[in-house]
C-alpha cells in the first residue's frame, strides 16, 4: 500500500514536473520554497521514488536538436520471456522507456542513438536476443510531444497537456 501524500509532498511534485531550479543547490532552493531543509527534499523524493510516485526524475532533452536519431520500436516477444527480454532491452542507454501491449507487437520502446549506423547496430543486436520473434522499426514521419503535468494541489484527475 502506498503511503498518502502530506501537502510537502504534492507542492514537491508540483515544482519538480514544472519549476526545477536549473541552479548549483536545487534541492536548497525547493526547500526554502517549501520550509524544509534541501537534505529533506532529497529523502521526500527518494521516497516518493521507492514507492512508485516517480518513476524518473531528470531531464528532457530534445535528441532531434542534439544530433540524434531516434526511432519507435515494436517487437514480437514469446510471452515466457517477455520480462527477461524487456530487462535485457532496457539496459540499452538508447532505450528511454518501453511498454507492453495487448497485442501480437506486445512491447514497444524508443530507442535513440548518435547516429543512423549506431542506431541500426542496436537494432540489429536487440533483434538477435533470445525470445525476440520479430522486430519492426518504426521511425517518425511527424514528431509530436505532449507534456502532461498533474496538479496535485487540486483534484488530482486534473491533467495539463503541453
Amino acid at each position: 500500500m502506498k503511503k498518502e501524500l502530506d501537502q510537502i509532498d504534492k507542492e514537491l511534485l508540483n515544482i519538480t514536473q514544472r519549476n526545477f531550479p536549473l541552479i548549483a543547490n536545487p534541492y536548497e532552493e525547493i526547500g526554502s520554497r517549501l520550509d524544509i531543509s534541501g537534505e529533506e527534499v532529497i529523502e521526500r523524493l527518494k521516497n516518493l521514488k521507492e514507492t512508485g510516485y516517480i518513476r524518473r526524475l531528470g531531464g528532457i532533452f530534445s535528441s532531434k536538436k542534439l544530433g540524434y536519431v531516434s526511432t519507435l520500436v515494436a517487437a514480437k516477444v514469446e510471452e515466457d520471456k517477455y520480462y527477461d527480454v524487456a530487462e535485457m532491452i532496457n539496459e540499452y542507454h538508447g532505450v528511454t522507456h518501453n511498454y507492453r501491449r495487448n497485442h501480437k507487437f506486445n512491447l514497444w520502446f524508443t530507442l535513440i542513438a548518435p547516429s543512423e549506423e549506431e542506431l541500426e547496430k542496436q537494432f540489429n543486436e536487440i533483434s538477435d536476443l533470445t525470445g525476440i520473434k520479430t522486430l519492426r522499426n518504426l521511425p517518425a514521419t511527424r514528431f509530436f510531444k505532449l507534456g502532461v503535468n498533474l496538479n496535485m494541489k487540486e483534484d488530482q484527475s486534473e491533467k495539463e497537456v503541453s
